[in-house]
């Protein structure tokens, strides 16, 4: 008895050392029949997909698809298009790595690196997951606020009592997680579908879109103060998330697999990439969708407001509707009351992702685990902070000042997230390239290891030509010249500090690598 009792008090602790299987507590717990046909076998692997494609429509997205398209028609269609194959490719890879090597993104990451290294990436992931909770806070808080009419302080803090529902989610099992995910998906997709059906769009233009061109990424005209590019670095910026490799990587060991069996390792890779391509695809559609929005529902120029409140107060103005049907609509209320409840059901999927994701970061960069509740608590009060600061600052402030304010922040947080992708990304593709760390058979084809090369190579690039721009939105709309200035240069110096980190971690993870070629060859000469 006595031997099992320190165990017993290691179970109790709220917070302790974990070095075990990514999410222990579902992975490998779903059953997948064997024998069966190709759509009964798809169904029992989907979910995952459901779970990564949230990250890709999430309350960030929105203000820069719409906005792309009410500034610019249909020209940053080709965007929206490029990100979701970008997607696809980088998706594909990290759940490929988590099927085969049974270890996540970031169990990978810290097993292959040194400690330092380990734990300033363990700091940049957890900033950029911050980064993507203040999204998601501001966006609940403004939905309570829009259907409900809660004062905004109070909306903020009732989103963190979505830890209760996260409690519950635990006690009903994995799968209808998936399911639940899936249905709120489904709400916000009908919610635009319906509304762009109403506007009837230039389906022919949207089919143009979808082809890039020079123009796609000029630095002329000057719309709405923005140009094709800037609008083009805000999608890509709020498309591809860092968050969504670690979870992929993770969720994707959710079925069960017998690692000794490889035919069966080859199946679960390639139904778990048809789930997320699926999945992804229904994101693809809905950003489509919220481009027409800003195209095809709006008068040219009609939405002054980028922001939620903005949009919420444009779909109710029959003045700047396009046509007679949605001015009809616009008048009951059902246009903008929709919209806000997209906007929740879309804040209350990034929550359950979001939570899942910063589990297996924190177990895997640091080893420590704790309660999802727990987890979701610290994460959500952390995130709250900087909201509650920014709606108290501007409460003496015009309710427009207030709008802007948290509309500026959203934007603002989202500069983490440029810092960090390219540090999950590049591990990920130099990882799935090792046939030390994938085995001949499940390394990167030459095909995708020149796309994700490019992918990863183009990205980088684009996240790092937006800083300047983002940096100098810290300094507000009457910036002085010298501000600006101070502003490039501080974007500058971030540049090559990233530099410098992404040259480390290739360092790093190039000697990792010799060091397993070092082993096979001593190996071989023993034998």
């Amino acid at each position: 008895m006595a031997k099992n009792k320190p165990e017993k008090e290691k179970k109790e602790k709220l917070i302790h050392y974990a070095n075990g299987p990514s999410l222990e507590e579902i992975n490998g717990t779903v059953e997948v029949p064997k024998g069966k046909g190709f759509w009964k076998t798809l169904l029992a692997y989907s979910g995952p997909g459901a779970l990564v494609a949230v990250g890709y429509m999430d309350p960030g997205n929105w203000s820069t698809s719409i906005t792309g398209g009410q500034n610019f028609q249909y020209l940053l269609m080709s965007v929206i298009l490029m990100s979701s194959l970008i997607a696809m490719l980088l998706q594909y890879m990290a759940a490929k790595l988590g099927i085969v090597t049974q270890m996540d993104l970031a169990q990978m990451i810290r097993t292959r690196t040194s400690k330092a290294l380990g734990i300033i990436l363990w700091i940049m992931t957890e900033l950029a997951i911050m980064a993507t909770d203040i999204a998601e806070v501001i966006g609940a808080a403004i939905a309570l606020y829009l259907l409900f009419d809660i004062p905004l302080i109070i909306a903020v803090f009732i989103t963190v009592l979505d830890v209760m529902l996260l409690l519950l989610l635990t006690k009903i099992g994995f799968r209808k997680i998936e399911a639940l995910v899936v249905a709120l998906i489904l709400v916000i997709f009908v919610v635009f579908a319906y509304q762009v059906a109403l506007s009837d769009p230039d389906w022919g233009g949207v089919v143009k879109g979808l082809v890039p061109t020079t123009k796609t990424f000029a630095d002329t005209p000057h719309i709405g103060g923005q140009t094709p590019l800037t609008g083009a670095l805000g999608i890509i910026g709020a498309t591809v998330m860092p968050h969504n490799l670690y979870l992929h990587s993770a969720i994707s060991q959710t079925r069960i697999v017998d690692h000794n069996d490889e035919e069966d390792v080859a199946r679960t890779v390639r139904f778990t990439m048809w789930d997320s391509n699926i999945q992804l695809t229904m994101a693809f559609f809905v950003n489509a969708l919220l481009l027409i929005v800003g195209v095809a529902v709006f008068k040219n120029g009609g939405v002054k407001d980028p922001s939620f409140f903005g949009l919420y107060d444009a779909l109710s103005n029959p003045d700047i509707l396009s046509n007679d049907i949605l001015k009809t609509v616009a008048r009951s209320g059902v246009l903008s009351t929709l919209f806000a409840v997209a906007l929740l059901a879309s804040g209350q999927n990034s929550t359950i992702t979001g939570t899942l994701t910063g589990q297996v970061i924190m177990e895997g960069f640091i080893h420590l685990k704790m309660p999802i509740w727990l987890r979701r608590l610290v994460t959500r009060l952390l995130s709250v902070v900087p909201v509650i600061i920014a709606v108290m600052m501007t409460s003496h402030q015009s309710e427009i000042q207030q709008h802007e304010a948290l509309n500026t922040l959203m934007n603002n947080s989202q500069v983490f997230l440029a810092f960090a992708l390219p540090f999950s990304m590049l591990p990920l593709l130099m990882f799935t390239d090792s046939k030390y760390e994938m085995h001949d058979r499940f390394k990167n084809s030459t095909i995708v290891k020149i796309l994700g090369w490019i992918s990863v190579i183009g990205l980088t690039y684009l996240n790092m030509i937006g800083l300047p721009g983002q940096f100098e939105g810290f300094m507000g709309d009457g910036a002085s010249q010298s501000e600006l200035a101070l502003a490039d240069t501080l974007a500058y110096i971030a540049i090559a500090l990233v530099l410098a980190l992404l040259a480390w971690v290739i360092w790093d993870l190039r000697r990792s690598n010799q060091r397993y070629v070092q082993a096979e060859a001593e190996q071989k000469a023993k034998q």
